[in-house]
């Protein structure tokens, strides 16, 4: 253990803080807990996977903080101690400064210790963004894969020296795991994963099953590999989070402006936020008319006009106007750090399902181990029996109780869903959600990016002079140039329409009303009917016209040019071609479609409609994630969205689906991804997700089946040691068989990934299963 600085030493009772490393999952949580809370002294122990730090209250007069961290290293983790700086109270925020945070917001390392070695070698991916195969536990994978394509070569050429190559193999690889199940043990926890893994890989090298024994150390250390590679993706997403806030801001003092970090900003303080930059805190504008990007926050497609007294929040793009902002959050309390403490919230708050080998080996194990026990002993001591013949029929038992099949079976009708999966554009991050995707009765969409395309396109144009393509040019002439969502439309169906775009001169944007500029001598406006109305007057008509498009959520513009209305062109994020029938599909299958946006009332009740869903509008992130919340109380829910601002909402749900079309941060907080970024495949991930779950349980009772039958043979003595092994092996190749089925799913259309196997339909269950 490494030497740590008196001086940094806590009292009695005090608080002590721990990066971690290779933290990567709820049972790595349950681990540590439980086994810290065995020591005298310690308590209000708490971990977090997102942000691999490790807390507790110790009382040094019973156990010491260099025990704590021999108990953790112990079971396979690498521990980094920090220094925890007394509170402080800041005056000019009138609030404490947490422990471990300087004043800047950064992360206060000085009192950090050197790493704590973790001699055991953990099988999770080690923190710091290192690839996974400069991790110890990848540089384990690797190596046990090169003995184990060594040993089948050795196999073929040597077949005298098969077993011992194949035990080579296995005990590179179980060495590891074999250290983590003792030191768990000691911590009590005998029955982990770990245990188990080391049982069985022990048990099958007893009777000569080397081979078998190799491939499971070796594709069970892959599966943690994998797992922690996941993990570590997962925070990086939360680090994207934090990078959507400028790292500086513009104040304004005494009429001049200066740069200063925008983490030291405090409330009441004036910022200025020229055209284009990210505001960098959240606040109320004092001066200035503007079009804002709210996208990264409400997913709002359309930059909203605000003005003086209106609210604008960190991390939104200023578009037009150059604007002061009065500072009203802290950095620490502004939209987007509330946004990354949802995540990281409602990842920890979600337990995943628990493994099923993990579960089943709490007392299946013992129970194998106590009959074969009492197999061994019972018939000599009790009946005169001869010892020979019993110790013969109890290692039989022992043998056939082996889980080697269960073990690979498993994550062999995983691995082949996740393949057949992946080759259809449907990745789903493991098998905790395949199984809870499976359990899906509610289905949230996000609407903006996720039900529609994301981008406003123009749906009708109505021409008060002239035709269509005459309004559609004169507007495209005050657009070109502009980067606006509702320019770019514009520009484009004018092209569509066959018209050459010519810009007019002098353009000029108006702050919160439009576009003005000159074409062939006469001055044109295009911009909102109320400010279009002050420049000529609207036709008979134009009003109930204007209103009816607004009912259907569109966004009207109106076209003026030397005091006479030309017309209006109205535009709407369209829903994707497939949602419709989508919906009707997860109708038919019995779960019930919800559209959860950050759009106004308006726009959100006219998609729903159009698609035939309920929906909820205006929208926060925070009033996503509690929507799901409200929604999950006796259902499980999937949640489909693409943007920033649904990832709390995506942690939050049981199963996350990010569409390919999304940002990094959706992608990586989302349990799965739909790449081909179709709605239709949302039904189909659930399609497969249940007929996947229908193969594992298939497979269950195909190896629980064939080894009660030969438990009881084998204390019957009507089958002997070579049986046994025949009867295991024969398990472990039909649930491998069964499970490939899979690599044949069909879709609903009929197509297939691969070759044919699973009928369509096949394995499908009510959204109660």
């Amino acid at each position: 253990m490494p030497e740590h600085d008196t001086d940094t030493a806590c009292e009695s009772g005090s608080a002590f803080a721990w990066k971690v490393g290779g933290m990567d999952c709820a049972s790595c949580v349950a681990k540590i807990q439980t086994a810290l809370g065995k020591l005298p002294g310690v308590t209000e122990v708490r971990a977090s996977t997102m942000t691999e730090t490790l807390s507790a209250t110790v009382d040094q007069t019973k156990t010491s903080p260099d025990e704590i961290e021999t108990r953790v290293a112990g079971l396979g983790y690498t521990l980094t101690r920090k220094q925890a700086p007394p509170v402080s109270r800041d005056p000019r925020l009138g609030k404490a400064n947490h422990a471990g945070e300087a004043e800047d917001g950064q992360d206060y390392r000085s009192g950090q210790s050197g790493p704590v070695a973790a001699a055991h070698g953990h099988a999770h991916a080690e923190s710091g963004g290192a690839r996974w195969w400069q991790t110890a536990k990848g540089q384990l994978v690797v190596l046990t894969g090169a003995l184990l394509a060594l040993a089948w070569i050795i196999k073929f050429a040597f077949p005298l020296a098969a077993y011992w190559a194949f035990a080579g193999a296995t005990l590179v690889g179980l060495a590891p795991i074999a250290r983590r199940a003792v030191a768990a043990a000691r911590a009590g926890m005998p029955f982990t994963i770990e245990m188990l893994m080391s049982i069985a890989a022990a048990g099958a090298l007893f009777i000569g099953a080397a081979e078998e024994a190799a491939l499971v150390v070796f594709l069970f250390a892959v599966g943690e590999v994998l797992e922690g590679v996941a993990a570590d993706r997962a925070r990086a997403s939360i680090r994207a989070l934090g990078a959507l806030v400028p790292k500086t801001a513009l104040i304004e003092e005494n009429g001049d402006a200066r740069e200063v970090p925008a983490a030291t900003l405090v409330i009441g303080q004036t910022v200025l936020v020229r055209p284009g930059d990210r505001i960098p805190a959240d606040g109320v504008i004092l001066s200035g008319t503007s079009g804002i990007d709210e996208a990264p926050v409400t997913g709002e497609s359309i930059p909203n006009t605000k003005g003086v007294g209106d609210g604008v929040f960190a991390g939104s793009i200023n578009r037009e106007a150059a604007l002061r902002v009065r500072v009203t959050k802290t950095a620490e309390d502004n939209t987007i750090a509330r946004i990354i403490r949802l995540v990281e919230e409602a990842q920890e708050a979600r337990a995943p399902t628990e493994r099923f080998i993990d579960r089943f080996s709490r007392w299946y194990m013992p129970l194998v181990v106590g009959l074969a026990l009492l197999v061994v002993l019972l018939p000599p001591l009790l009946l005169g029996g001869a010892w020979s013949t019993w110790i013969y029929r109890g290692l039989a038992l022992l043998l056939i109780g082996c889980p080697c099949a269960l073990v690979i079976s498993v994550p062999a009708s995983i691995a082949s869903a996740l393949s057949a999966g992946a080759r259809q554009g449907l990745l789903m991050k493991g098998g905790a959600v395949i199984e809870a995707a499976a359990k899906t009765q509610v289905v949230a969409f996000d609407k903006t990016g996720t039900l529609t395309e994301g981008e406003p396109r123009v749906t009708d144009v109505t021409a008060f002079a002239g035709d269509e393509a005459e309004v559609m040019r004169l507007a495209a002439a005050v657009e070109t140039g502009s980067n606006h969502p509702l320019a770019v439309a514009i520009v484009e169906r004018t092209r569509a329409l066959g018209s050459v775009v010519q810009s007019a001169d002098a353009i000029r944007a108006i702050p919160g009303q439009g576009m003005t500029g000159f074409l062939a001598g006469q001055e044109v406006f295009l911009g909102a009917p109320r400010f279009a109305e002050e420049r000529a007057p609207l036709p008979v008509g134009a009003s109930e016209r204007i209103a009816a498009l607004e009912a259907e959520g569109k966004t009207v513009t109106a076209l003026a040019a030397d005091g006479r209305m030309l017309g209006l062109i109205a535009l709407r994020d369209e829903p994707r071609v497939d949602a419709r029938t989508a919906i009707a599909d997860l109708k038919d299958l019995g779960i019930r479609p919800i559209m959860l946006t950050g759009d106004n009332a308006r726009t959100g009740a006219a998609i729903a409609a159009a698609l035939g869903l309920d929906y909820r509008a205006e929208q926060m992130p925070d009033d996503k994630v509690a929507a799901i919340k409200a929604l999950g109380v006796g259902a499980r829910v999937m949640m489909v969205g693409d943007g920033i601002n649904d990832a709390p909402a995506l942690a939050a749900a049981n199963v996350g689906v990010a569409m390919g079309s999304g940002t990094d941060v959706a992608l990586e907080t989302a349990d799965g991804a739909l790449l081909r970024s179709r709605i239709s495949d949302v039904v189909e991930m659930i399609r497969l997700a249940r007929t996947a779950m229908a193969n594992i349980r298939q497979n269950i009772a195909i190896a629980l089946g064939l080894k009660a039958v030969f438990l009881v043979t084998s204390v019957l003595g009507l089958t002997g040691l070579w049986i046994a092994i025949l009867a295991d092996t024969g398990a472990t190749v039909i649930v491998t068989a069964n499970a490939l089925r899979l690599l044949g799913f069909f879709r609903s259309d009929g197509t297939s990934s691969g070759g044919g196997g699973v009928r369509p339909g096949a394995g499908i269950e009510p959204a109660t299963a």
